[in-house]
């Protein structure tokens, strides 16, 4: 009995630190933005900490070392994956459901009007070991922007502790972790924008 008011607890408490998980427009209009239309997409990584760690750089030579010591070459492969999930898993992740909730056609579209900015600050790996997990999670900004002038803000956005993990508690592997976070932040903010477009 003692172990299930422990897990009980401990869900309580994950759940509760992730409460304050939110998107928010702090600056900018999106009147002139029209459902249905192109919005170039991209996203930066920018002085971007990590766990305990106040940057990517840190924690990444820290798990590739860990990891080489214990299987040769392991380590390298990590840090490629942990690069590459970017391109083929969070941002299409982002995408897909930014793009779907907010309706508007988003992706690497150049000649559009409007382009968003994600830009990454904070990732929360978070781990799953079966009996003991922790979820993952991002936080960061949004930025829309005119195109072809960079310098004219349209719209800002804040993304705090966005959370990441598995329904089913599968989801052992870090990168699935975080693409769910990328996720949900897609569909938090194109549901958020969706109504100021109003």
């Amino acid at each position: 009995m003692r172990t299930l008011y422990f897990f009980i607890s401990l869900a309580f408490l994950l759940h509760a630190g992730l409460a304050g998980a939110q998107v928010k427009m702090v600056d900018g209009n999106l009147g002139k933005i029209k459902a249905g239309s192109k919005m170039n997409t991209e996203f930066t990584y920018d002085n971007m900490g990590v766990g305990k760690f106040k940057t990517e750089e840190e924690y990444v030579n820290k798990k590739k070392e860990e990891y080489n010591n214990k299987e040769a070459g392991r380590g390298d492969r990590w840090a490629n994956a942990w690069v590459a999930d970017r391109k083929n898993r969070f941002e299409p992740a982002f995408i897909n459901l930014f793009s779907k909730h907010v309706d508007l056609n988003a992706g690497n579209y150049p000649e559009a009007e409007y382009t968003l900015i994600f830009n990454t600050s904070f990732t929360e790996p978070g781990f799953n070991v079966g009996v003991w997990r922790s979820n993952a999670y991002i936080s960061g900004t949004a930025k829309i922007v005119e195109t072809k002038n960079r310098d004219k803000v349209v719209a800002e956005f804040t993304v705090n502790k966005m959370p990441g993990r598995d329904v089913s508690g599968y989801d052992f592997d870090t990168g699935e972790r975080i693409e769910e976070a990328y996720s949900k932040a897609g569909k938090e903010l194109g549901q958020l924008m969706k109504k100021k477009m109003k």
